[in-house]
């Protein structure tokens, strides 16, 4: 068992750090004030091969590992944690393409996605269906070479602004083994989206409910066979999971490193507040949460990786601990600075209310304990 990173993992952690300091942090005040996608900095990030992390290189990827992954979404996290979820949903999308779509899929949409010259957006919710996902409505029904989709999905990523949609649609009975997924490009006729929702957080990327009223997508757009799409949009959450946990972290520790200096230089009562021992505890037990949240990350992505057989509940123990102390890391940031934590001069406020959500998405911290529960229950083995 060994914790340190190897020289390649330091070389691109130090890399995105670099990145995240220098084109990230600069601008992450006015794209949530005004709501700015950043494009040119996404492409900057994909021409540092962060479009397609874990993407295999043969069509424009990276083909680093989970872990690496890991690694790398905390760093960006620090510098604009929405800015970092939206690469992290991007490189969802992108590899399910990779790992479910035939050769001429991967050919046809990757090597656009892995340079972001073209974004991707990851559509499972729906009005109806969020925790629920197995109950999905937006059916798609055979026509020839075709398939015509109708319905809509809700709290889409990228909605309006992506150029390629994975969606998952029902294309027999009803549950999970009803359910296929397919590649919709955004200029497909029938094909139109929901205004930009107004956000507590997240303000960088758009989000818009996407939606389908006869729209037609050519059935070799089809991932998989019919009745894959439930399995396929799972497999993309273990992923995502660990993706937005390990954002989570990356906000927590820049709230954590806000704080420490603000305590050090802040006078009150003849001496400074971090020479109280109420606020050394406080900032010794954010060490440890963001410590602890990290090493679960880190292990649901080997389990990934290594392709665990408890991977699931292990993505999933991960995610709600390190959504849940990455968030609580922050809300104790802003408290530490008082009154200026409240304000937008101030970074804190930014990263609670970016971190905020990602306790809700990628299957609710509720339905994580769903999951390790069920396991739990049938057996899994506690090791």
């Amino acid at each position: 068992m060994d914790f340190s990173l190897t020289e390649d993992q330091r070389a691109f952690q130090e890399m995105a750090r670099g990145f995240a300091t220098d084109r990230l942090a600069p601008g992450a005040a006015e794209w949530d004030a005004k709501k700015i996608f950043p494009e040119a900095e996404l492409r900057e990030a994909a021409a540092l091969g962060f479009g397609g992390i874990y993407v295999r290189d043969d069509v424009g990827g990276s083909g680093l590992a989970r872990l690496d992954a890991a690694i790398i979404f905390e760093e960006l996290a620090a510098g604009c944690t929405s800015t970092a979820a939206y690469i992290s949903i991007h490189n969802m999308a992108a590899w399910m393409i990779d790992r479910f779509g035939n050769d001429e899929q991967r050919n046809r949409f990757l090597p656009k996605l892995c340079s972001m010259e073209h974004f991707a957006s990851y559509c499972l919710t729906e009005p109806g269906a969020g925790s629920d996902a197995a109950s999905l409505r937006t059916r798609a029904v055979r026509d020839g070479d075709h398939y015509v989709l109708n319905g809509s999905k809700a709290f889409i990523s990228g909605g309006g602004r992506s150029d390629i949609y994975v969606v998952m649609v029902r294309t027999g009975g009803d549950g999970p083994k009803g359910i296929s997924t397919l590649v919709v490009e955004k200029d497909t006729p029938g094909l139109s989206f929901g205004a930009n929702e107004r956000k507590l957080g997240w303000n960088s990327q758009p989000t818009a409910a996407v939606i389908f009223e006869d729209c037609r997508v050519p059935v070799e757009n089809r991932l998989g066979e019919e009745g894959d799409g439930f399995k396929i949009a799972m497999m993309g959450l273990d992923g995502g999971r660990i993706n937005i946990g390990a954002c989570s972290i990356g906000a927590a520790r820049a709230s954590l490193d806000a704080a420490r200096e603000y305590v050090q230089g802040r006078q009150q009562f003849g001496k400074a507040l971090a020479e109280f021992q109420a606020t050394q505890f406080r900032l010794a037990d954010m060490m440890t949460e963001l410590e602890a949240a990290r090493l679960m990350i880190r292990r649901a992505a080997w389990s990934l990786d290594s392709q665990h057989p408890e991977k699931t509940a292990i993505c999933a123990s991960a995610k709600r601990f390190a959504t849940d102390a990455g968030f609580r890391i922050c809300n104790e940031a802003l408290q530490l600075h008082g009154g200026y934590g409240y304000l937008m001069d101030y970074p804190i406020e930014r990263y609670l209310r970016d971190a905020r959500v990602h306790q809700i998405l990628e299957g609710t911290n509720e339905i994580m304990r769903v999951i390790i529960a069920r396991r739990l229950l049938q057996g899994m083995a506690i090791d």
